[in-house]
């Protein structure tokens, strides 16, 4: 095992739990990487699937009496409070740990500084803060829905550089490339519930799948919005017809804390229109297809004039394979 500085076993720990993302349910997706007195990692957990341990109990399961005195690095606060399984400071506390460091106080009611708060109570050396921005960023959706009760809502695009999503014969395979195509699979198995148009699902007829390398822990829910072809690879999914704010309100209020929205053109405007969509993320092709009868990214009734438009704050730029990968925050 390696000597690391407690900002270097942050990182490691973010790493520990981005590797469970998609298999803890409505639990967020947390690492822990305990230290010796030396710096020495004695061991390492991350949240199992609902109902199982979280990632502090399963790091000191693997230390043992070696958590005497070390440093647990955790990325979020512990929990305080007795759910499916006991509350991680009691567990803590028990196994002698001497301090503890967590980048993000935990916004969940029932955690809230009452983590903090029982570990420094019980006389452990409490540290916040450390590498926040990351910690922020892997858990967006997490604490996105315990801040507002609703699951963060995405939109996925993917265009040429003149923002055409299909010739006007309606071909549109493939404008992105195949590392494009893979990192829409990692989109999907990071999301609970994917949403399509019927109009999609009828022309494109898509699975809708998260298919990644190695296989993803779990799969998403698809919703369909209207009714669903007979035979449509989408199945099983369900279908819902009625508005789509009451969906997103329902699947909040269900524990879903990240809804994926793959298309078609008229869905993505809609939502992005009614303020219901949280992130862009868009996939340009080095692609131009001219013209002006090919489809468009969007489709409805926009901004009529400049001072109209909505803005968004760019979140990130990256090249994946070809193409380029947006993300903006709305």
């Amino acid at each position: 095992m390696a000597v690391l500085s407690t900002r270097e076993a942050m990182a490691a720990a973010i790493d520990v739990a981005e590797a469970v993302r998609g298999a803890t349910g409505t639990n967020p997706w947390v690492g822990c990487v305990i230290l010796d007195e030396t710096g020495l990692v004695i061991a390492q957990g991350a949240t199992q699937a609902p109902g199982l341990a979280h990632a502090e109990v399963t790091a000191l399961a693997q230390a043992g009496e070696r958590a005497r005195g070390a440093t647990a690095v955790v990325t979020l606060e512990p929990c305080a409070h007795t759910g499916k399984t006991p509350p991680c400071t009691r567990a803590l506390i028990d196994a002698g740990i001497a301090k503890v460091v967590f980048s993000l106080q935990d916004p969940d009611e029932r955690v809230k500084g009452r983590g903090a708060a029982a570990l420094i109570d019980a006389g452990i050396e409490v540290e916040q803060g450390l590498l926040a921005d990351r910690v922020s960023e892997q858990l967006a959706s997490y604490l996105h829905h315990r801040r507002t009760g609703l699951p963060l809502v995405v939109v996925k695009l993917a265009s040429t550089l003149d923002g055409r999503t299909a010739a006007p014969d309606g071909s549109s395979k493939w404008i992105t490339s195949e590392a494009a195509r893979a990192d829409v699979a990692i989109l999907r198995a990071q999301s609970d519930v994917i949403i399509v148009g019927a109009g999609t699902v009828r022309s494109d007829d898509p699975e809708l799948t998260a298919r990644t390398t190695p296989p993803t822990l779990h799969q998403p829910e698809r919703i369909v919005l209207g009714a669903i072809p007979d035979g449509a690879r989408v199945l099983p999914a369900r279908a819902f017809h009625g508005d789509l704010a009451d969906l997103i309100a329902e699947l909040g209020q269900s524990g879903v804390l990240q809804v994926l929205i793959e298309g078609g053109a008229s869905v993505a405007h809609e939502a992005i229109m009614a303020n219901l969509v949280d992130r862009v993320v868009l996939y340009l092709a080095p692609a131009i297809m001219g013209g002006d009868d090919g489809a468009p990214l969007l489709r409805g009734e926009g901004a009529a004039s400049i001072d109209g438009i909505m803005r968004g704050q760019l979140i990130s730029v990256t090249r994946v394979g070809d193409d380029l990968r947006v993300e903006v925050a709305l």
